[in-house]
Formats: C-alpha cells, structure tokens, sequence
C-alpha cells in the first residue's frame, strides 16, 4: 500500500485528477452525477474532504468494485441510471463507454418498434416534449435574405 500523494489516479478507466475532493473527482466520470459520488462516498466511509489522490490503493479498488454495482452497498435503486432493462428487468448502472452503448441500443429498439420517441428520433427532433417553433433549430436561417445595398 502506497501513502504517497498520486496526482492522476485512474478509476473505471479513466484518468482522474488526485487534486480534487474525492465526490467531485468521481463525478467526472460519464455516469456518475454528484449525488451518486456523494453516495458512493459516504456507504464507504471515506472522508468528504480527502483529496483523491490521498486514498490508498484498497479504497480505490473499493470505489471501482462500487462503481461497477453500487447496489451492493446499499445505494438506493432510484441513483442508478438504468432502471428495468426491458430484456431482463433488472436494475444497472452503467458507466463510460457502456453507458454509450447501451444509450445508442435502446434509441435503436425505439426506432425499431416505431414508438412516437423513434419516430422523433430518426427525424432528428425534440423527444420529450420540448418546444419546436423557435428553438433547437439547426442550420441557417431560412427565408431570410440580407437586402442589397
């Protein structure tokens, strides 16, 4: 176990910085919000103002064992970002490159069952419920001419 100060630490395959607190560290991770950090943090018993790169190598491993379940140690079900998968109809949290991945699948299925959303989807408008006559607009204006002097 090493007790000097690590400036980059990696966690869930990616490089973070050992100079921040450790829930505002975690949370630059794709798929991982403040909250849950915060959460992940306080199950552990980890000092809310430790610095990351302060942590020794069995409290990172316990961060990333936590990041691939958080369930497992008593996260509730509502911070996880993949509620009722519809194959299997458990709950997951997914991070990084999984979250992409799954994110691109279920807009794939939805297109696929051509739901209202996939529909939307696949015509590159708002999904939910989002305003459409001035704003999201892509491109140049249309119908708009600058007059000649």
């Amino acid at each position: 176990m090493s007790s000097e100060f690590k400036h980059i630490v990696r966690v869930a395959g990616k490089d973070l910085d050992g100079t921040k607190k450790v829930a505002i560290a975690l949370a630059d991770i794709k798929g991982v919000s403040y909250n849950l950090a915060n959460a992940i943090v306080n199950a552990l018993k980890i000092d809310s103002r430790m610095r990351l790169g302060n942590l020794n190598d069995r409290q990172i491993s316990e961060v990333q064992e936590c990041l691939k379940d958080p369930t497992k140690i008593g996260i509730p079900t509502f911070m996880l970002n993949h509620k009722k998968d519809p194959e299997t109809g458990i709950n997951t949290h997914y991070i990084s490159s999984d979250l992409n991945f799954i994110l691109k699948t279920e807009i794939e299925r939805e297109k696929m069952l051509t739901s209202w959303r996939g529909v939307r989807h696949s015509l590159g408008l708002k999904v939910r419920g989002q305003r459409t006559r001035t704003t999201g607009r892509k491109g140049r204006a249309v119908g708009v001419r600058k007059e000649a002097k």
